[in-house]
């Protein structure tokens, strides 16, 4: 087991990019091995901070509000407490989930690059982009489409096809056009500042390709070493854009930060809140010797976690770097490669939906087969398989076998002349204490699904150890021998407890409430000990068995989620809603719609569709019951702009006066959207006419 010899630890997780859900491949890559090894440092009583946040700018965002018709703003804001509630409901335990459109994070990153700047770290050059005449704007590559010369599809992005997938720039398009007006885009000169990471060529080989040879992850060193080897190249630091972070520098006007410059300074911003929150001095965390600094990130993010962001802080020249970047590779899915916009993907609020109280199941599954140094594949059999046959037949088994019996043969009370209860079998303490060595060593080398198997072999050797005793036949001959081993047996659950508090948090707890343990913890160096006189709680299951129908409905929701993708554009319009007859003017202009914004949102009781929102309309505050809860969660929508007609005569909905409508678009297959103002300048009351 590695010594100690970091005074603390700085732990991050790569910033989600806010412009959509994510999904559970996302959470087996990086979050679920970043909270498994914060967790563990925790329980060693280590000083550790657990940062993270939604990355909020670049042109994804952007462009996500425009297929929307909303602004960036509204797209960060709903996403980013989409993405938040769910890392909460799966006990991620960041010390802090931030957001990289925070005054605090512009000016930790304005400040970084001009310290950078004035240390002559940028090579400034001008190139010729795209740009739309009639949009009066340069185009990132995604703002630009045409035809894709692989498969003909019509609307490829400038920079990959999303139909069959190949990696494109604007020049491959045929006929290609501006997604702002429709025209064709034509080439200006432009002004930007490069980050010239071939002169760290030779200082980044030293560092990984020597320096980290024997402790980097195979998976992780070699694609350094094919980068580093195949020659690097000034990258782009500015792009010309209105969403992001405002270049701070004379000359750049139009121009903002790169997201992949700014979003890895966001672990820094977000440290230099949780400071300010907690009377901490970030820079310990940051530019310290004698602190450990991990990423966890996906195979993806290597190259900028490895590569660029530590050169970033090589040439700012006040930070620490990285000490281990342990990326997983990908998850895939019942055979295919997971992907949200092709529809195969098991978002992380849908499976909080369907299975709200099985959090620590998929858990546990994510690490059993996490990616951790190959492509890994999750299957909903597997994961019934491993929830049924080691969950609810190993761990589950043996804590409800022991407690009833305790409470069948002793009313759940612990009575030992000795007046302490410890684990007295010295074989068991022996194998115990080898277990306990191999668990330490799996997390320190990053090693968390063999870890987690460990703690499952401490559950095995409880059953094996129970079946062997068989105090249930021994109470009537030997009854002191059969309190004995039961004791011995609630021990080892007690250990069990301790070492799954960095796996299931909530089975953990479960566990430690059955045992009436006197605190909400138990850390790695303490006693596991009873004394004599201690009550135990009832027995609960730990878990439930999951059934074959339960499965077949995932797997069927999977498919079908797939083909309502696949359809053709033309089927969907063929279904659309026809149109109803004419009114004239006067009945239209009769109608009052504002624009408006939500400002709370709770579900009404009793009922699955409904809604109560309050609605600033600029006009006032008031109530509007909505029958969307079927298509929104009410944390998802606050601060959500909307329409709303403010002159619909009220009425009384399960006993709610509701004082209006909102306005809601729904396409041929039933979703619903918001219809919302596109333009910030449209304050709440402005006129829908």
């Amino acid at each position: 087991m590695e010594a100690q010899k970091y005074k603390r630890y700085t732990i991050t997780a790569a910033l989600p990019y806010a412009n959509g859900p994510k999904h559970i491949g996302h959470l087996a890559g990086a979050y679920i091995p970043a909270d498994l090894y914060a967790r563990y440092l925790r329980l060693k009583k280590r000083d550790v901070v657990f940062v993270c946040g939604s990355d909020e700018h670049g042109t994804a965002i952007a462009n996500q509000a425009m297929k929307e018709g909303t602004t960036p703003r509204a797209i960060i804001d709903k996403y980013h407490e989409l993405i938040k509630y769910c890392f909460n409901k799966l006990n991620i335990s960041f010390d802090i989930y931030h957001r990289t459109s925070e005054p605090i994070h512009h000016e930790t990153a304005q400040e970084f690059f001009k310290v950078m700047n004035d240390n002559g770290d940028f090579e400034v050059k001008e190139s010729e982009q795209y740009y739309d005449e009639q949009a009066g704007a340069f185009l990132a590559d995604r703002y630009i489409v045409g035809t894709c010369p692989v498969c003909a599809n019509e609307n490829a992005y400038g920079d990959q096809c999303e139909k069959c997938g190949s990696s494109l720039s604007p020049d491959d398009l045929i006929d290609p056009r501006s997604t702002l007006s429709g025209d064709k885009p034509v080439k200006r000169p432009t002004k930007h500042w490069y980050l010239p990471l071939n002169k760290y060529e030779s200082w980044l080989s030293e560092w990984i390709l020597k320096g980290h040879a024997s402790d980097w992850k195979t998976n992780v060193y070699g694609q350094c070493k094919s980068w580093i080897d195949g020659g690097l190249h000034p990258r782009a630091v500015t792009r010309d854009l209105d969403w992001g972070i405002k270049v701070p520098v004379e000359g750049a006007d139009g121009k903002v930060l790169y997201v992949w410059f700014d979003a890895p300074i966001g672990y820094i911003s977000a440290t230099k809140q949780w400071a300010l929150d907690n009377n901490k001095d970030w820079k310990l965390y940051w530019q310290d010797d004698e602190t450990k600094l991990v990423h966890f990130i996906g195979k993806d993010n290597i190259v900028f976690h490895c590569i660029v962001f530590p050169a970033m802080l090589k040439a700012h020249g006040e930070y620490i770097l990285p000490d281990n970047v342990p990326a997983n590779e990908f998850m895939n899915l019942e055979g295919d490669k997971m992907s949200t916009s092709r529809g195969w993907s098991i978002e992380m609020h849908d499976y909080l939906e369907d299975f709200p109280t099985k959090v620590d199941e998929l858990r546990y599954y994510l690490t059993a087969i996490a990616p951790e140094t190959a492509d890994s594949e999750f299957t909903w059999k597997d994961y019934q398989a491993r929830v049924n046959n080691e969950l609810v037949a190993i761990l589950g088994n043996l804590v409800n076998r022991v407690m009833i019996l305790m409470h069948k043969f002793f009313d759940g009370k612990i009575e030992d002349a000795s007046g302490q209860i410890t684990l007295k079998d010295n074989a068991l303490n022996t194998e115990l204490g080898k277990l306990y060595d191999d668990l330490e060593q799996s997390f320190e080398s990053y090693k968390f699904r063999q870890a987690q198997q460990t703690v499952m072999e401490i559950a095995r050797l409880g059953n094996r150890y129970l079946t062997e005793q068989e105090p249930w036949k021994t109470i009537k001959t030997n009854p002191e021998g059969a309190r004995e081993a039961l004791h011995n047996c609630l021990v080892l659950i007690g250990h069990i407890a301790t070492c799954i508090q960095p796996f299931l948090p909530g089975t953990a707890s479960k566990i430690l409430t059955m045992l009436n343990w006197p605190a909400d913890t138990i850390y790695f160096n303490e006693e596991i000990a009873f004394t004599s006189g201690h009550q135990l709680h009832a027995a609960s299951l730990l878990f439930e068995k999951i059934e074959d129908e339960v499965i077949e409905r995932q797997v069927q929701k999977l498919i079908s989620k797939k083909q309502s993708i696949e359809q053709p554009a033309v089927e969907a319009e063929s279904a659309l809603v026809p149109a109803k007859s004419n009114i004239n003017y006067e009945q239209f202009a009769a109608m009052d719609i504002r624009t408006g914004t939500i400002l709370t949102a709770e579900k009404v009781a009793k009922t699955k569709k409904l809604l109560k929102l309050t609605i600033d309309t600029g006009l006032d505050e008031r109530t509007v019951v909505s029958g969307i809860a079927e298509y929104f969660e009410p944390e998802t929508i606050i601060g959500q702009k909307v329409s709303i007609l403010v002159n619909l005569e009220p009425r009384e909905i399960k006993g709610i006066t509701s004082q209006g409508m909102i306005l809601m678009a729904e396409n041929a297959e039933g979703v619903l959207s918001f219809v919302s103002p596109v333009s910030d300048g449209m304050h709440n009351g402005s006129v829908v006419r």
